[in-house]
């Protein structure tokens, strides 16, 4: 399954990128590809192309904040839960992705 995402957390610091680093593994643990963009105090990391939220089967915004460009993510299927939960539960948000993509 190929799953692309955005993480930021209030201060834009250690949740923003400990979020993406639980997701990234747990999804490479399940066999999937992952590209997760990061918001935070520095500005935007690792920009999603349009292109490439187009090809995902599913989106995942873990954030705690607005973030930049979420209209990009109209049209797709989204989880959207906070960088606490992404960063706690990785494996489980994975698989209830699988469920909601049906992949």
């Amino acid at each position: 399954m190929k799953i692309v995402g955005v993480t930021a957390c209030t201060i834009g610091i250690a949740h923003t990128y400990l979020a993406q680093q639980k997701l990234e593994d747990a999804a490479k643990a399940a066999g999937d590809d992952i590209k997760i963009e990061t918001q935070g105090t520095i500005g935007v990391e690792n920009a999603l192309t349009q292109q490439e939220i187009d090809d995902a089967d599913i989106a995942i915004l873990a954030v705690d904040v607005k973030i930049q460009g979420e209209e990009r993510f109209a049209n797709h299927k989204v989880v959207k839960v906070s960088t606490e939960t992404a960063i706690k539960s990785p494996n489980k948000l994975i698989a209830k992705m699988h469920e909601i993509a049906g992949k």
